[in-house]
């Protein structure tokens, strides 16, 4: 699940009171690592995924941050001039020894029994955190640059990609299996201007994964993304994630059979009857198909889920069998037509 470390665990707010600090619990590697077992250990899922931040590597290349209580991530000095642009360099991985250390201890630690999952935020995303300044709700500055400042935020968006590039390398070689690329505001562009001003930057990346990570799977995934589909599967990665306002059914028609989807559960069902969370996780299952589906919510877990239904959630995946790609076996119970 993304998010499925976090503040919904009774024993990450307990161990959020002794570090209140986002930064220090993300960016120590003995809270990373722990942080990151807490949901393995308890609901034993297929993959481990590294406690971090999108915005984590952001220091590493020139554009420091605080998280703030009410307020959030906030960049003291957003990238909006051309001269602003030479406050960045080339990533220092140096300065993120945390993420590569914690990689590989739980590496070590899962051994073979779940993927090590990284994660990294697209350029176009992370550029509206260092452009506006921290979070929006309009993204009315970093939109504007693309009419009023076009050659500062290509440049912009060119180091991120570069970067972030290495990143990706980075956690690759470090031990992540498998890494996600969030693009969650590129569902905030109009799907032309996602085409101009987020794909390149994107298809950047899996151009230099592709050669030095050859066999590293790669997922992508939008927020708000059922306008985008067709597009996303051109960038070339090897999983789409779909989010909970696309027909499980409907994308994998327009996807087709020679990729592979996520998701796509709505995270508000957890808070729902466990019988109706059961139903909807085997209507997902049932629309994806019996091959090249990974089952996850269309969201991150919400703050509040009930971790009864965290673990009801798993405890379902693990008791679907496609016995053939016309039949689905529920252990116990009786046949289902897929």
């Amino acid at each position: 699940m993304m998010r499925q470390a976090g503040r919904y665990m009774a024993v990450y707010k307990k161990l959020a009171q002794k570090h209140p600090s986002f930064r220090e619990r993300s960016e120590t590697t003995d809270l990373i690592v722990e942080i990151s077992l807490q949901p393995w250990e308890a609901f034993h899922p297929d993959g481990v995924i590294l406690f971090s931040d999108i915005l984590t590597p952001l220091p590493a290349f020139g554009v420091p941050f605080d998280i703030e209580e009410l307020r959030g991530p906030v960049i003291q000095s957003p990238i909006r001039l051309e001269e602003d642009l030479k406050k960045l360099h080339a990533i220092d991985l140096e300065k993120l020894h945390f993420v590569g250390d914690s990689l590989k201890i739980l590496r070590q630690q899962v051994g073979t029994q779940a993927a090590v999952l990284g994660f990294v935020g697209a350029p176009w995303t992370i550029a509206t955190y260092i452009v506006e300044g921290g979070t929006t709700r309009t993204y009315t500055t970093i939109k504007s640059m693309c009419h009023t400042a076009p050659h500062v935020l290509r440049a912009l968006l060119s180091h991120i990609a570069t970067a972030i590039s290495d990143y990706v390398v980075f956690q690759v070689e470090s031990g992540a299996h498998c890494v996600q690329i969030f693009d969650s505001w590129g569902g905030q562009l109009p799907p032309d201007m996602w085409e101009r001003w987020s794909k390149p930057y994107i298809d950047q990346i899996v151009s230099v994964v592709r050669k030095k990570c050859p066999d590293t799977p790669l997922v992508l995934y939008i927020n708000g993304n059922g306008g985008f589909l067709e597009r996303m599967k051109a960038t070339g990665v090897d999983v789409i994630g779909l989010d909970w306002t696309v027909d499980m059914a409907d994308g994998r028609r327009r996807l087709g059979n020679d990729i592979s989807i996520q998701g796509n559960v709505d995270p508000a069902y957890l808070f729902s009857t466990l019988p109706a969370l059961t139903e909807e996780i085997k209507r997902v299952v049932k629309c994806a198909g019996p091959r090249g589906h990974i089952l996850n919510l269309g969201h991150g877990v919400l703050v509040g889920t009930p971790e009864e239904a965290v673990a009801h959630f798993f405890d379902v995946a693990r008791s679907l069998e496609f016995d053939t790609p016309a039949e689905n076996i529920v252990k116990g119970e009786p046949k289902l037509v897929v």
